[in-house]
């Protein structure tokens, strides 16, 4: 031996080789090289990842792609000129092309730009075809990439910039994030995320161990098991043919057995298919493909130390995507096949050659969920049949699908799916409903998707009650860190089947079973609304329109006349959202039209009214339902219910509807409760224990939808968190016991919040109606229901105290509450 090769092949990091000769050990940097190899390997670690390399190739080909737009090329034609140079790198540095013939292009166009088109152009099209370029002989790449070979003039700065580019190592780009990156540098639309987080390789894993690789391994496992047992009947053959002294050029029974074994299950890893719906630029589908591409290697390793030449199955065709973004699908397509050309090449195997490249046609480019190629008749897309699915589908709210995807594109997709799906389901629910259907009918077997928070609540809870019904659920994590569109998100992963696989695994522990509101304790989800709970519970009213004022347009209008005598007070009132509970947000005025008030008569209110038609009357002209264009002056949901219910509770109960800390406080029927609240008719002190009691809390929490992180809080629902609780049936004592705890509460409470040493009371007067919100605040009213509205509330003492009390939030003294 007169040479050393040292290969580094640490995980996440660029290869690095350090070869030298014998003549090389007097050398103190190459001593180093053996010496760490054989006392501690981690020190030869290189500094630079893979990730590194591919995030800083994907930032300079962002700045090519800004100057090709920036000269009127469009954008679709520039983004697949920089995926055919791209590829051209890692071609060349994989020994794909030869004679380093890309960097000679740059090199010579550097010294005359007008030439690097054109020899690009020839570049391309020998690559299409296979053939000469110059003294090199072009391998057949053909795929698609290059049936194209147009190109697009590049200015000496870009052509300088692109020559740094090419000297990056591109055979070390990481395929598991090269696409997402890429597709931010080339996609106009994603050009903000450059520069925010990814999701990486162990992310996806997450997923796609459990739900492919986890059945893969286990029927791996049984085909070694089956062979191990074979070996000895194999060596009991040969030993019987030695000692006879006839050796048969036919293989024994078992060995014919042994090998068919690991042929069929080599086999049957080729006809593994995986579909990723919602494809983006396929970073699923490529490390899908690495894992099978990794457990193909492993059949052929055990076979080949048992005499058996196998040579790898899986190819990039096994995989299907869908995706309507057409940078991201024609960017999968390069993301897997350098994906899988390089775990080829890293493991020994030749690359395919012609063609090197194969058009993956069963990577779409179509709508997954809504198919609008007749508007007026609009249909549910067919997903290619595989044996799993997997994928990260799109999130989006019920609130912001109308904002991204437009009115026209939810109400289609509604009415399509409106027998399976309530209306105000998330959109990632509509591709977990697509898949459950296609388990349902056999033509998927395993499903492995993300869902966001609110998958486990409300609405959305719906299609993980199908698919318990259809299948069950084996895995699922019921909240995750993930990035999105390069956020950090909290997610949901729903790993299901049939019902065929009995392992359940929730959070990383095995559980009998996997709720809908993914839990494995009682199953809450299946509690039904009681009748005793019905009518007490609201969300508050909805606005749809800029109806708030201020308090001194509030004050002013307050005091102002009106031609028929009545006073503005009737329409001019307080009210409270989240805010006003957990931060003592304050001063909040509204102008709350009664539901049952005309126009006409809502107009002898005159400045409120004109405020309306003037602010509020433009935005409700454009509200999409009909009801809120006609009733403009009025809120957009009023809760007529929750109004009558509350109309002569001297105080009823509210909470935020989502909030860290659940907690219930007292108001009064003056104040109108929004929609970012939930309302309780009662005014029992007993009430307000019995919701802020432990028992109450834990079934809340379970019953309502998280929404991020749970230290962010829940939504809290009425008919899941209140109408299914069971109330006590408390003896008359525990009753009294019960409410005079809460009073307790509430008074320490308040006596916090709003300390006698820095608050005062003032009194606000202004005129007012005995039958409008104000009406309890009069005390001497004429034959007409008129009089002086006296309204008391409590105000700092002065700015110093001001200070200190806004400290004193509900939020800041639960935060403070022992544990």
């Amino acid at each position: 031996m007169d040479r050393f090769g040292v290969h580094t092949n640490f995980t996440g990091t660029a290869k690095v080789v350090h070869a030298f000769d014998l003549s090389g050990l007097t050398e103190p940097k190459h001593l180093e090289v053996l010496r760490n190899l054989f006392t501690d390997p981690t020190r030869m670690r290189p500094g630079i990842t893979a990730a590194s390399i591919t995030e800083q190739a994907a930032a300079l080909f962002g700045q090519l792609a800004d100057g090709l737009r920036g000269r009127g090329v469009p954008a679709p034609q520039a983004a697949h000129f920089l995926m055919k140079l791209m590829f051209c790198l890692f071609a060349e540095d994989i020994d794909l092309l030869p004679g380093r013939v890309v960097s000679k292009i740059l090199d010579a166009g550097k010294k005359e730009a007008k030439r690097l088109a054109p020899m690009l152009e020839q570049l391309f099209a020998a690559m299409a075809t296979g053939g000469m370029f110059g003294a090199d002989d072009i391998l057949y790449f053909n795929g698609g990439l290059f049936a194209d070979s147009t190109t697009h003039e590049l200015k000496p700065d870009e052509i300088a910039l692109l020559s740094r580019v090419a000297g990056f190592d591109w055979s070390q780009v990481e395929p598991s994030i090269f696409g997402t990156l890429f597709e931010r540098t080339l996609d106009p639309a994603k050009r903000s995320q450059i520069g925010a987080h990814y999701t990486s390789r162990d992310d996806i894993l997450t997923l796609l161990n459990p739900v492919m690789m986890a059945p893969l391994r286990r029927e791996w496992s049984a085909v070694q098991a089956e062979c191990e047992a074979l070996l000895p009947k194999i060596a009991a053959e040969a030993k019987k043919q030695a000692a006879s002294g006839k050796i048969s050029k036919k293989d024994s029974k078992p060995r014919r057995e042994f090998d068919r074994k690991l042929i069929d299950f080599a086999e049957r890893l080729s006809h593994a298919t995986v579909l990723d719906p919602a494809c983006g630029s396929g970073n699923f589908l490529y490390v899908a493909l690495h894992l099978l591409l990794d457990l193909d290697k492993e059949v052929i390793g055990y076979a080949a130390r048992h005499g058996l030449p196998l040579f790898p199955h899986v190819r990039p065709t096994q995989l299907h995507g869908l995706e309507i973004n057409p940078y991201a699908r024609e960017l999968a397509q390069v993301v897997i096949w350098i994906g899988y050309i390089q775990w080829m090449r890293d493991n020994g195997f030749a690359p395919p050659s012609n063609p090197v490249l194969e058009p993956i046609e069963s990577i779409e480019h179509k709508d997954a969920i809504l198919d609008l190629s007749n508007p007026n008749a609009p249909l549910e897309p067919e997903w290619p049949a595989a044996e799993f699915i997997v994928g990260n589908p799109p999130f989006l709210g019920d609130k912001k699908m109308r904002l991204e995807l437009g009115d026209e594109y939810v109400e289609a997709l509604r009415k399509l799916y409106a027998s399976r799906l309530p209306g105000q389901s998330d959109l990632c629910c509509y591709w977990i409903e697509k898949a459950r259907a296609l388990v349902e009918s056999q033509r998927v077997k395993r499903v492995g998707l993300l869902g966001t928070q609110g998958i486990r609540g409300g609405a959305n809870r719906e299609v993980l009650h199908r698919l318990k019904n259809s299948g069950d659920i084996f895995f699922a994590v019921s909240d995750r860190d993930w990035i999105l569109d390069g956020a950090t998100v909290h997610i949901s992963m729903i790993g299901f089947d049939d019902g065929s696989d009995q392992c359940r695994v929730l959070d990383g522990i095995s559980v009998p079973t996997i709720n809908p509101n993914l839990t494995a304790a009682a199953d809450t989800t299946t509690a039904k609304a009681l009748a005793m709970n019905r009518g007490l519970s609201f969300i508050g009213a909805s606005m749809h329109g800029p109806f708030e004022v201020d308090q001194q347009t509030a004050t002013d209008y307050l005091i102002s006349p009106n031609v028929h005598g009545k006073p503005n007070s009737d329409l001019v009132r307080s009210w409270a959202n989240a805010l006003t509970i957990t931060k003592r947000e304050s001063d909040l005025w509204i102008i709350d039209v009664p539901p049952d008030v005309s126009v006409d008569q809502a107009a002898y209110y005159e400045k409120p009214f004109e405020y309306l038609r003037a602010n509020v009357l433009p935005v409700r002209e454009q509200n999409r339902r009909p009801m809120r264009r006609k009733n403009w002056w009025i809120l957009g949901d009023p809760q007529k219910a929750m109004r009558a219910a509350i109309a002569n509770l001297p105080r009823f109960i509210i909470t935020p509807r989502v909030s860290k800390h659940r907690v219930f406080v007292w108001s009064n029927p003056t104040q109108l409760a929004t929609d970012a609240i939930v309302a309780f008719a009662s005014a029992d002190d007993y009430v307000l224990g019995i919701l802020h009691s432990r028992a109450h809390q834990v079934w809340a929490l379970a019953q309502g939808t998280q929404l991020r992180e749970k230290e962010s809080g829940f939504r809290y629902t009425p008919s899941t968190c209140f109408e299914t609780f069971p109330f006590p049936e408390p003896t008359a004592g525990q009753r009294e016991a019960i409410a005079a705890a809460a009073k307790e509460l509430d008074e320490l409470r308040q006596r916090w919040l709003n300390p006698p040493e820095w608050t005062r009371e003032e009194v606000l007067e202004f005129p007012g109606s005995t039958d409008g919100p104000w009406g309890r605040y009069i005390t001497h009213a004429d034959l007409n229901g008129l009089g002086q509205v006296r309204y008391p509330r409590l105000v700092p003492k002065d700015e110093e105290c001001a200070k200190e009390l806004k400290k004193r939030t509900l939020t800041n003294l639960y935060n403070q509450r022992p544990t």
